[in-house]
């Protein structure tokens, strides 16, 4: 099996492009026509012909979902949205393809395998949820209501991605910042020096700034980003997927979307939501007056708090009650070097080598791509887009490029971040940990025979469980030791990674409640219906964040989850619950044992989407689930 070939930096992507994607939608049209052709086939030749159709769908649609997030070129970047959009209107017509699906409802199950059937009960599943037995005048619509918000999706996550904020402030308004990133913001010919909305300005000034009015005014613009465009945008997603689920026989998204989740139902949302709100308030109110009463310090006639003060006081305490210093922390993890550290952590852990291919055709120079080898033999192939620029992905996530899939192509993927490029944040060190996990995942299950099973095909509320449990790597002292190490050489001093540890249990009631606010936001949202967005963001905050609501802005507009994880955001922490699980197997003085570690790689990663969440973690555990670990995490037992 060969690995996918790209067009180097500075050369015409188009033709790549256009070359690729249209080969795959073709073949998955010439998948539909020949199943439906009335040729004589065994069930698992039909079953095998039908994940040909699968194979090609995701090659069409999986790089263009990348390239349409990070190209420096605007025209591919808009050429990728397109296919985007090709792809998921093929995919909505095969949906309803009523010759298709009596094709493979005719398929004799009995004769089939356990993955054979798997893959087939999950495949008339989604003919069902496309609308399949609807009649002709519903499903025009149901096409038309996906080739719309796809078009919506595009438009409100492009928003987010152009629309870089910036304010000006002047060099005393500095004070507090370390000071390389002071050396990285030199004073313009007016005097001033402009901070942008993007990550490596917003999260450094929110930690360290002492002035709270420049602190503020630039949160403020970060939490504005694509308003108001995406107001209008996100009211019409909102109907349009309202009416799907109608139309479909739901009462309402939740439903539609939670079907198909561990969770089942859309009312077991924001039951979840209310009973971890519940679970986290006593810890929450309590750190919460200890930073109030902290900035009472500086500013008397302070009542509350907002998320324009809660980083710099949460910071300031650390530093202050637990003797964190996040600045002398930072000077532990040069960029370079964690990186490194990355690679060397999650290889001891699975098993993995990998191998750097210098001279692998990419698509902008920052990017770093290397073989995933196992035994001597590549399985996969990582590509790193680690630093912002201009048209890139705001955020972190991993992108899919080549699905895997048994005998026929290796898992890629690409991990897309926006890190400064000299010394990060330990946060930022936990991120790099978390979003690699979803990279490992989507190498180490893309050995699987169906595509549809490949990589992190798992339900959607499992999906970031293994990422989560990664970060616990990224707070151990021996693992720090090995990579953070300052400019004089020293690592960092376990003592300070066990202060770090200590003073991060500080903050984790308000921190589960700020999640539950943005998971009450997605589903009460999708719930619907909602006049005022705003509003609705005000009274959630209310009720469910730890924070008041910081006036004039319109955080939802900027809140690129709606998008993806429609009335789902719950998942983060419903993940967490499993994370926090899968750990307790874990010897906490000896995060290396290769016993436990290779036996999570082969009966969790590696299992893809074989089986259903709850089956792999148990055979992990040897049990099912269960609230005990997250409930004395929570509770700081």
């Amino acid at each position: 099996m060969s690995l996918l070939e790209l067009p180097g930096v500075g050369t015409d992507w188009s033709e790549f492009v256009k070359g690729r994607a249209e080969a795959g939608l073709a073949r998955a049209r010439e998948v539909v026509a020949e199943l439906k052709s009335g040729t004589g086939r065994t069930p698992a030749e039909t079953v095998a012909l039908l994940n040909e159709g699968d194979i090609a769908l995701a090659n069409a649609s999986s790089f263009t979902s990348l390239l349409a997030e990070v190209h420096p070129d605007g025209g591919i970047r808009t050429a990728c949205e397109d296919y985007l959009t090709q792809a998921a209107i093929l995919g909505a017509e095969r949906g309803q393809d009523t010759e298709l699906y009596a094709v493979l409802a005719a398929v004799e199950a009995t004769e089939l395998d356990e993955q054979q059937r798997r893959l087939l009960e999950r495949s008339l599943r989604d003919f069902r949820r496309s609308g399949v037995d609807k009649d002709q005048a519903t499903r025009d619509r149901l096409k038309a209501i996906v080739e719309r918000t796809t078009a919506i999706s595009q438009d409100f996550s492009r928003n987010i991605r152009d629309d870089v904020r910036t304010i000006k402030v002047t060099p005393e308004q500095l004070d507090g910042l370390p000071q390389d990133f002071i050396d990285a913001h030199p004073v313009d010919a007016d005097g001033l020096v402009t901070l942008t909305t993007d990550y490596p300005d917003v999260i450094p000034f929110r930690t360290f700034a002492r002035d709270a009015d420049a602190r503020r005014r630039l949160h403020v613009e970060f939490l504005n980003r694509a308003w108001p465009a995406n107001d209008a945008l996100l009211q019409e997603l909102l109907a349009l997927r309202t009416e799907q689920a109608a139309l479909l026989g739901y009462a309402g998204w939740p439903d539609f979307d939670a079907e198909v989740k561990m969770i089942g139902k859309g009312q077991a949302i924001i039951e979840f939501i209310d009973k971890i709100t519940d679970l986290a308030t006593e810890s929450s109110d309590r750190d919460v007056a200890v930073l109030l009463a902290r900035a009472q310090q500086d500013r008397p006639d302070l009542t509350a708090l907002t998320a324009a003060d809660s980083a710099y006081y949460s910071e300031l305490i650390r530093r202050e009650n637990f003797e964190v210093d996040a600045q002398l922390v930072r000077t532990y993890f040069d960029f370079g070097r964690v990186r490194a550290g990355l690679l060397d952590v999650t290889g001891k852990l699975f098993g993995l080598e990998y191998r750097e291919v210098a001279d692998a055709p990419r698509w902008h120079q920052d990017v770093t791509a290397y073989d995933v080898v196992v035994g001597g033999s590549v399985i996969g192939r990582i590509y790193l887009d680690l630093h912002p620029r201009e048209g890139k992905y705001k955020h972190a996530a991993q992108f899919d490029i080549v699905s895997g899939v048994s005998g026929t192509q290796l898992p890629e993927g690409a991990l897309v971040c926006n890190f400064p490029r000299g010394l990060m944040e330990h946060s930022d060190v936990v991120t790099l940990f978390h979003e690699f996990g979803h990279l490992v995942h989507h190498v180490l299950g893309g050995d699987q025979r169906f595509v549809r099973f490949s990589g992190v095909a798992t339900e959607w509320d499992f999906v970031e469980a293994p990422s989560q449990m990664l970060e616990e790597w990224a707070w151990d002292p021996a693992v720090l030791a090995s990579f953070g190490t300052n400019a004089a050489g020293e690592p960092i001093p376990a003592a300070l990674v066990e202060r770090m540890r200590t003073a991060k249990e500080f903050g984790r009631g308000y921190f589960a409640r700020t999640q539950m606010f943005y998971a009450a936001l997605s589903y009460v949202l999708h719930a619907g219906p909602v006049d005022d967005i705003t509003a609705t963001v005000q009274q959630l905050q209310a009720k469910y964040d730890a924070f008041d609501y910081l006036p004039g802005t319109h955080f939802h507009a900027s809140f690129g989850h709606l998008e993806g994880y429609t009335s789902g955001y719950y998942t983060y922490m419903w993940s967490m619950v499993i994370a926090k699980d899968l750990f307790s197997a874990f010897n906490a003085a000896d995060l290396f044992d290769t016993s436990v570690s290779y036996a999570y790689r082969d009966k969790v990663l590696a299992g893809g989407g074989s089986k259903d969440a709850a089956d792999l973690v148990a055979d992990f555990l040897g049990r099912p689930y269960d609230f005990t670990a997250f409930g004395r995490w929570l509770s700081g037992a």
